[in-house]
């Protein structure tokens, strides 16, 4: 006779928790994905060092009609109302490049480097690595209002994903490397490899496992100390020491900034894809577009020369506080009108640099009003707070601050400001510049992370224990009208086969064994002639996660639950439903309100209420 659910199956004794465990899941592949990602992090440093140097080459040949690697600004042009016309030439070019070369080439380098993460396993064309910095150069060297950044970490992330595809790598091992070669491309450039790890982080990996942090790390590490013989030392932006504590009043102020940057980012934000609509509504080819943007910033250059180009000098002059009022206000409005143009075309070019710019020249603003706090005080904030705002990626925006200036002093102030611009945007907009293009492609990017409930849980949490058995010795003709039942009241689906022993000998479905008593041969035979040994089990001790992991790789929804010590021990069964549950109870817990204490409990003794028995 079958066994009915009447008491639970005995469980496991306490000496097999799960003591075996770790924290982390990393194994030695992560040694190989580290010296890969060094030897990246190496090259990203001459990714960075050629584009800083094709965007010379390229202003000077633009503006200054001359073969020349020095650096030189738009800004210092004698071109006159002609220069309206460089910044079209220059678009022209892109979009030639775009439409005949690789579509993948606009944009600003993050939002590519996330969908291909996203959709295509982490690969990357190699004719990207090589159009994706030309057509940047050519974009910023003619006038462009874009930073170096982007294409920078489009292009490492480029020969991160290209190097990943010369080896036999899983795409969550090609991801890392392009994340590597991505984030070591912006610790070249800045000389931030702490701000470009967590970039990494924040923003590309979608995780944060050894597996991919330690790798990544390394990558950017390497890439700074490359920058020394390569680039030159850091900072970008050396300020001298502000006072340990800006005071009470500054730090309120820093509220107000950051409220300030997070209106700023919400407005950029909705001007760049304002324009992008606008462009999608023009009856002219794709390629055209990014001449019109180059219109703009012609345009836009002769009232203020300052905004074109990548603009280092600025923010450096703006920090210094070499600007009027009048200046910035000119300055922020153009930058922020032929910015939001240009890149709402398509054009290639990045978003940090402008960023900056205008986070810069906002603090500026605010330091007329602010308390003083000393020079550079209220600009860095502005900067770090419109990182924090624009960007959604708080963490990246206060540490960038801290390695432009290396000054340690201002971590308070930007921790204010940046988390405030940081909950601003959050609250007001859905997405951020950045994802907000890879949703206009039809993908969500999650932002969020925290510990899967499933990974919490054991399967001991969540098992039946109540379930029916069979044994091996009934034949199946006298066992299957035991289990007949309407179809709403049979919750077991699968059931176990239990040796003389009480041991686990195999198991079958309800559908097998109505299938089994069609066939005259199989009905008289006994249970333990006809099924097999199950494959489909879980210790006791595993986490959930790896139930829910064999189940998709065995697609089967119901395991039966064995002892640790003894797989043939049965001590229950888990199935799909089960999993669900425990979901459900992370969902209560998310949205279920309750006040565990009430309030008289902050009065002293005497003096609260008494309470009637």
């Amino acid at each position: 006779m079958p066994a009915e659910p009447t008491e639970p199956l005995p469980r496991h004794s306490p000496a097999t928790e799960p003591m075996a465990l770790g924290d982390f899941t990393a194994n030695s592949r992560v040694l190989f994905l580290a010296v890969l990602a060094m030897l990246i992090g190496l090259l990203a440093t001459w990714v960075a060092r050629v584009l800083l140097a094709l965007i010379s080459l390229f202003t000077n040949l633009f503006y200054f009609q001359r073969f020349s690697f020095e650096n030189a600004s738009p800004a210092d042009h004698g071109l006159g109302v002609a220069s309206v016309l460089v910044p079209v030439v220059g678009a022209l070019l892109i979009g030639v490049m775009a439409r005949f070369g690789s579509e993948r080439i606009r944009g600003h380098g993050i939002p590519e480097a996330l969908e291909a993460i996203l959709t295509r396993g982490s690969r990357v064309e190699p004719k990207v690595a090589l159009l994706k910095p030309l057509s940047s150069a050519i974009s910023i060297g003619s006038g462009g209002p874009f930073g170096a950044e982007g294409p920078i970490i489009m292009t490492g992330g480029a020969f991160g994903s290209i190097i990943a595809q010369l080896f036999s790598l899983t795409a969550a091992e090609r991801k890392t490397l392009l994340v590597a070669g991505a984030a070591a491309g912006m610790s070249a450039t800045f000389a931030t490899p702490l701000a470009a790890i967590l970039l990494g982080v924040e923003l590309l990996l979608f995780e944060w496992k050894p597996r991919s942090f330690v790798p990544v790390a390394l990558a950017c590490a390497t890439a700074a100390a490359a920058r020394y013989f390569v680039l030159g030392e850091g900072p970008l932006f050396p300020m001298p020491p502000h006072p340990a504590f800006a005071g009470n009043a500054a730090l309120a102020c820093c509220v107000l900034a950051g409220i300030a940057a997070g209106l700023l980012s919400a407005l950029l934000t909705a001007a760049v894809y304002a324009f992008e609509d606008l462009f999608q509504r023009l009856p002219i080819h794709w390629m055209w577009w990014p001449a019109l943007g180059g219109l703009t910033i012609g345009v836009g250059g002769l009232f203020a020369p300052q905004a074109l180009g990548v603009g280092y000098d600025v923010i450096a002059e703006l920090l210094g506080g070499g600007f009027s009022v009048r200046a910035i206000l000119v300055l922020v409005l153009v930058k922020a009108v032929i910015w939001s143009v240009s890149l709402g075309s398509g054009t290639s070019g990045g978003v940090l640099a402008p960023l900056l710019m205008m986070g810069g020249a906002l603090g500026a603003l605010e330091a007329q009003v602010f308390p003083a706090a000393g020079i550079g005080f209220w600009p860095i904030v502005g900067m770090g707070a419109i990182l924090g705002g624009t960007m959604r990626s708080p963490l990246t925006g206060i540490v960038f601050a801290i390695e432009l200036t290396h000054d340690l002093n201002l971590l308070l102030p930007l921790v204010i400001a940046v988390s405030v611009a940081h909950g601003f945007t959050v609250l007001v907009l859905r997405r951020s510049i950045l994802t907000e293009k890879v949703a206009r492609r039809g993908f969500h990017v999650s932002r969020e992370y925290e510990v899967d409930l499933l990974e919490v849980l054991f399967v001991r949490d969540v098992m039946k224990t109540e379930i029916c058995v069979l044994q091996a010795a009934e034949r199946l003709v006298s066992v299957l009208p035991q289990l007949e039942r309407p179809r709403d009241d049979r919750s077991q689906h699968l059931y176990p086969v239990l040796d003389s022993d009480g041991l686990l000998m195999g198991a079958a479905t309800y559908a097998e064994l109505s299938a089994w008593a069609t066939d005259p041969a199989r009905r008289e035979r006994p249970l333990g002639e006809l099924v097999e040994r199950p494959e489909f089990t879980v210790f006791s001790d595993e986490t959930l996660r790896t139930a829910v992991q064999r189940m998709a790789h065995t697609n089967v929804t119901r395991l039966l639950v064995v002892n640790p010590a003894d797989s043939r021990h049965l001590v229950g069964k888990i199935a799909l439903h089960d999993l669900l549950a425990a979901r459900s109870r992370h969902l209560e817990e998310e949205r279920r309100r309750e006040r565990v204490l009430p309030w008289e409990y902050i009065l002293p003794p005497p003096l609260r209420p008494r309470v009637a028995r």
